[in-house]
């Protein structure tokens, strides 16, 4: 998979996503690395590995940090679910098209000749086919908050900038991060730091260690049984507190 990402990463050609629906995890790593991210009125984009103890891996560390301000470490901790608008506002996306355009989008796409200068010519059939969605972007209407509160380097601090903020944002934040692995909240913020100054190759070699430490750890198993498989949403999470879990913890995950 992490090999793929790289593949898609680093190709030449045009590749072009259509997110139109759920577009997490795996999804996003097949998506968010080709040159063209086309979102729909039902895209709903989110990173929520953090709810299963895990990491928001698939070059989540990568690309995560490089996001306008903070907006990526608010993603990739609290697992927040956005839209087209913020996905387009955001840079996830690069154009928005409504659904029932899509056939003709495809269309035009599949028919279009590409012998001169491939890249232009689907930017110049998205160019035309983007419209702006209904629904206005969130996101931006937060963005001081999130860069205050996610600017700092402890999940902790974080924490506590969310409750001094009072807002209800901030709180619903707040409250999502309480609910997360603390294990997984403390390694991701770490993973984020360090890949944010990587390139992506190196990133990748980074996750994939990451994702073999977390394979054989407590959190992912846990959170995989209480999310998917009994579906009674109350995790035990090992070490259950943020407190508990010691930055020589968190730099074994990482090495």
């Amino acid at each position: 998979e992490y090999a793929l990402n790289q593949t898609i990463f680093h190709y030449p050609k045009p590749y072009i996503a259509l997110l139109d629906g759920i577009t997490m995890g795996g999804g996003v790593g097949v998506s968010i690395h080709g040159s063209h991210r086309v979102a729909t009125e039902n895209t709903l984009f989110a990173m929520p590995e953090t709810g299963i103890g895990f990491y928001p891996d698939v070059g989540g560390t990568y690309f995560l940090p490089r996001l306008p301000g903070k907006s990526g470490y608010y993603l990739g901790l609290t697992g927040a679910r956005i839209k087209a608008a913020d996905c387009l506002a955001l840079g996830i996306a690069t154009h928005t098209v409504k659904r029932d355009e899509l056939a003709t989008l495809l269309d035009q796409l599949i028919n279009a000749d590409y012998t001169h200068n491939a890249h232009s010519t689907v930017n110049r059939i998205l160019g035309a086919a983007h419209k702006q969605l209904a629904d206005a972007a969130q996101l931006p209407q937060h963005a001081s908050e999130i860069d205050r509160c996610f600017a700092h380097t402890h999940v902790e601090a974080i924490l506590a900038a969310l409750a001094a903020e009072e807002t209800p944002f901030c709180l619903e934040a707040q409250q999502a991060l309480l609910k997360k692995s603390p294990t997984s909240l403390k390694v991701t913020l770490k993973a984020m730091e360090i890949a944010k100054t990587l390139d992506f190759n190196s990133a990748m070699e980074q996750e994939f260690q990451l994702t073999k430490r977390f394979l054989a750890g407590h959190d992912f198993i846990e959170g995989i049984r209480a999310l998917l498989i009994d579906k009674d949403l109350k995790p035990l999470w090992q070490p259950s507190e943020l407190a508990q879990v010691e930055t020589k913890r968190v730099e074994e995950y990482i090495k």
